[in-house]
């Protein structure tokens, strides 16, 4: 089967730009994009299934369904964007190969390219342990374009090191594009790796960055609550590994 991208609606798009987020560090780019398709009340143009997913089903009052991600179209201010959302990508463990994740990633871009596809913008979490627990998160960009990266750079996005890797799609899907001559950027939120139940606060940092840029009209109220109620439990972990006295080593052992 390999992957399969279904139309539901034959979408006549222009110039259309692409945001990623499937589940990843600390969820931050599944909450980013999960968030803007509430308020936009985006429609659903496409499935994806693919053997790579896990092999299970999906199961709703009995009826049974495979797994799949969806993409999803809104049109703002004569603009067309589109959004990869969904509940898994291929697995990162490497036990079970590469190519899939090659396999995935071509084929949605394959799909969306004939379609009118110009530009891309995947959105993750990058994590930096601790830190994270101590200060503000920064948003992180990778560009494929020295001019795009300016562009992100302008608007608050920072570089936080000379060399790194994107793992998974948020990554080949922009190495991908720029073979295809498609300009692409990841925008990665500071984050802890070990927040497995999401971080509103780094994802909120990027929808900042997004409203910026396209103008979006959002209402940040929920998320503004959710970011600073894990802002508030940071701070009381904080000062509680601060008072043990034992030899525990040093930094926070868990985040839940």
């Amino acid at each position: 089967m390999n992957t399969k991208v279904k139309f539901l609606k034959d979408k006549k798009l222009k110039n259309a730009v692409l945001f990623t987020g499937l589940p990843g560090i600390g969820l931050v780019g599944k909450i980013c994009v999960d968030y803007m398709l509430k308020q936009f009340k985006a429609e659903k143009v496409a499935e994806i299934v693919s053997d790579s997913f896990p092999p299970s089903v999906h199961t709703e009052n009995g009826v049974v369904d495979l797994i799949k991600d969806g993409i999803f179209y809104f049109r703002f201010n004569d603009s067309d964007y589109l959004f990869l959302a969904g509940p898994v990508q291929p697995s990162l463990d490497m036990r079970f190969g590469a190519q899939e994740h090659y396999e995935f990633s071509s084929s949605i871009l394959a799909a969306l390219k004939s379609r009118g596809l110009k530009e891309i913008c995947t959105l993750a979490g990058i994590n930096v342990g601790d830190k994270r627990m101590q200060s503000e998160p920064k948003v992180i960009v990778a560009s494929t374009e020295k001019k795009k990266l300016e562009e992100w750079k302008k608007l608050g996005a920072v570089i936080d090191r000379p060399v790194g890797l994107i793992s998974g799609a948020a990554g080949l899907l922009l190495g991908l594009a720029k073979e295809e001559g498609i300009e692409a950027s990841c925008l990665m939120g500071e984050t802890n790796s070990r927040l497995v139940y999401g971080d509103p606060g780094a994802a909120k940092k990027i929808l900042e960055l997004l409203i910026k840029k396209y103008g979006f009209k959002i209402e940040m109220e929920r998320m503004e609550k959710e970011a600073q109620e894990i802002e508030k439990a940071f701070s009381a972990l904080t000062k509680q590994f601060e008072n043990q006295q034992d030899d525990t080593p040093s930094g926070l052992s868990y985040v839940r």
